[in-house]
């Protein structure tokens, strides 16, 4: 295993050895962050590497063979390489729906897998409210790893299908996601266990910054003047703030683009600390809305993703449901099936939005997993 580091805790600086398999910091029970540097990617030499995320190998806490044409890849399923699709004169989507599980989760889940196939645990775990299971059950199969995923008992029957049809156990926990995340917790504690988290592994971030580097790729080494990104716990934001900020550091990128995040309005604890310019969130109560991939009450990581919007010079906008199906419709109209939390950021941009500055935004959860918004 290349480029192997520590977990590193950022409120506490308490240190663990990936090894460990220590999921949260024992002292503030915190996330982990990792101390990592990463290299600078070389784009003019992209074209004949492997056409999956492993291609960006100098700025992945692991390595994989075969990136760069010398032998079998990392665990993968060929995830990344999503496409750009003009919406309007200045906006653009990233196609993260045509993943091999239908969903951005993949660029993290694939971390996660191969970080667990060097491991050896006795068996995975994750906790997931359908996206992140199905990612984690999928790379869990390529790699040959004994998985159970925790899941609200409300969870979309066909993303418990599919998590189950990829071999891995849904387990369905009564009560909302809060409570799936407290049963994984728990099963965390056992010996062998690695817990597979996409909020509390900072593997799982240095997979989904993949999203903004294949950004700056396609666009021929520059990235737009926004990034409009959601925010339930953020995984996709803080990824795209660390890919940032590598390839400012390795001057890659003459300027950082603003982070525009989107909350749904039923439950937007992190817009509202943005606003009252709070440092961290106050938690929120659970409410039912379309997007249930970001109605997350008690975001862990509240304080990173506070701080990366506001280091851009980004802002927080949220979205009803009403705005949330109309996006969802406008897009089917334009030949893109998306989710209705996949719709979340198409939404703001409609509502709000973004003059005359570029964006792209992305199409993070196909339609086909969820089906249409009703209702209203």
């Amino acid at each position: 295993m290349t480029h192997m580091t520590d977990y590193q805790c950022p409120v506490c600086g308490v240190r663990a050895p990936v090894e460990s398999l220590a999921w949260c910091c024992p002292r503030c029970r915190g996330p982990w962050d990792l101390d990592f540097s990463a290299g600078a990617v070389p784009r003019d030499s992209l074209a004949a590497r492997a056409g999956s995320l492993w291609r960006y190998e100098e700025a992945l806490p692991l390595g994989a063979a075969g990136a760069t044409g010398g032998g079998p890849a990392a665990v993968s399923l060929g995830e990344g390489r999503t496409p750009l699709v003009p919406l309007t004169g200045t906006v653009t989507a990233k196609l993260d729906f045509l993943m091999p599980t239908l969903s951005f989760k993949d660029r993290g889940a694939v971390m996660l897998a191969e970080l667990a196939r060097h491991l050896k645990p006795r068996r995975v775990i994750a906790d997931s409210s359908g996206n992140a299971g199905t990612a984690i059950a999928a790379y869990c199969a390529r790699a040959g790893l004994d998985c159970t995923v925790y899941v609200p008992e409300a969870t979309s029957p066909k993303k418990i299908e599919q998590i189950a049809a990829h071999g891995a156990r849904p387990d369905l926990v009564p009560g909302d996601r809060e409570a799936a995340a407290r049963r994984a917790h728990a099963a965390a504690g056992e010996d062998g266990v690695f817990y597979a988290s996409h909020v509390h592994n900072p593997y799982f971030l240095h997979g989904t910054k993949t999203y903004v580097y294949e950004v700056w790729e396609d666009l021929g080494g520059r990235l737009p003047d926004a990034l409009v990104l959601p925010a339930g716990n953020g995984t996709l934001l803080l990824g795209a703030h660390l890919a940032v900020g590598e390839l400012y550091a390795h001057g890659l990128i003459a300027q950082r683009p603003a982070l525009i995040a989107v909350q749904a309005a039923a439950v937007a604890p992190l817009a509202a600390a943005f606003h009252a310019g709070e440092q961290d969130a106050t938690p929120a109560a659970a409410a039912p809305t379309l997007a249930e991939g970001i109605a997350i009450p008690d975001p862990p990581r509240a304080r990173q993703i506070l701080s990366a919007v506001r280091a851009s010079g980004g802002t927080f906008h949220t979205v009803t449901d009403d705005q949330i199906r109309a996006a969802q419709l406008d897009l089917a109209a334009r030949g893109l099936f998306v989710e209705p939390t996949g719709a979340a950021c198409w939404a703001a941009v409609r509502a709000h939005g973004l003059g005359d500055r570029t964006a792209v935004v992305p199409l993070c959860g196909a339609g086909a997993k969820t089906g249409l918004a009703t209702g209203g």
